[in-house]
């Protein structure tokens, strides 16, 4: 029996996201490293610092997917509201963790672990930290909901710390072909038939454009690598069909 490969949703929390103040810089990361363990990314959404948005976005996910990843919102200001939030959605108290608590009080000089600092060390109550190495605050992981730092040098060493604890399926295998001068009316039919011949796979086509003309990349993705191997095969037939030279992996930028 083929094995079921858990799935993941990533909340990425934060207003400076959705006014094009930031650049989100994570969801890539995580959909790659988590695609290699065998979670697949199924969906993200970028949701604002509103405490009933998160709390109700927070119980929607966890109930559907295996993992739920949150970044951002944890930090020492009064906007990080992302742990208090999911204490609310767990329906536990949001208190001090005293392994955290101990970390930062340590870390910092005497009379530097103030208030606002101290929220950093304060969680839902059943919380497992996720290490931080590169400044010490942690993440934590409560039910099936990881939650992780925003800035991305962080969040993928926490990342890191939490990955060999997760329980993923087989590793997400992905074959791409491009070819130039291909436009994406040419295929559309043959592109279709070869996704019914291989229905576990996401088959996509994505266009590109860049000087001196552009062309389409194809790629087949799925947990049989084989079967990704075999798609490809017919995707390079299929541009040789229509004239194309078809190349295996990501066009040149």
């Amino acid at each position: 029996m083929t094995q079921r490969n858990p799935t993941a949703c990533l909340l990425v929390i934060g207003n400076e996201v959705l006014s094009g103040r930031t650049r989100d810089a994570n969801i890539q990361f995580l959909a790659t490293r988590l695609g290699a363990i065998g979670i697949p990314l199924r969906e993200v959404r970028v949701i604002p610092d509103v405490r009933a948005t998160i709390v109700a976005t927070v119980n929607e996910v966890r109930a559907r997917f295996d993992h739920v990843f949150t970044t951002g919102g944890i930090g020492p200001t009064h906007d990080d509201i992302t742990s208090e939030c999911i204490a609310e959605a767990f329906g536990v108290p949001w208190e001090p963790h005293p392994e955290a608590w101990g970390r930062l009080e340590r870390h910092y000089k005497p009379g530097e672990f103030n208030a606002a600092r101290q929220r950093m060390a304060t969680m839902p109550r059943g919380a497992e930290l996720i290490d931080n190495a590169i400044s010490i605050a942690p993440g934590f992981t409560i039910g099936n909901v990881h939650v992780l730092a925003g800035v991305p040098r962080i969040m993928q060493a926490m990342f890191e710390s939490l990955a060999p604890s997760l329980q993923g399926g087989p590793p997400i295998a992905s074959r791409t072909v491009h070819a130039d001068g291909v436009m994406e009316g040419r295929i559309a039919e043959g592109l279709a038939a070869i996704q019914a011949r291989w229905p576990a796979l996401d088959i996509g086509s994505y266009p590109y454009y860049r000087m001196g003309g552009g062309g389409v990349a194809l790629v087949a993705k799925g947990a049989d690598a084989e079967a990704a191997e075999a798609a490809a095969r017919d995707i390079t037939t299929l541009l040789r069909a229509v004239g194309g030279k078809p190349v295996q992996g990501e066009p040149p930028v």
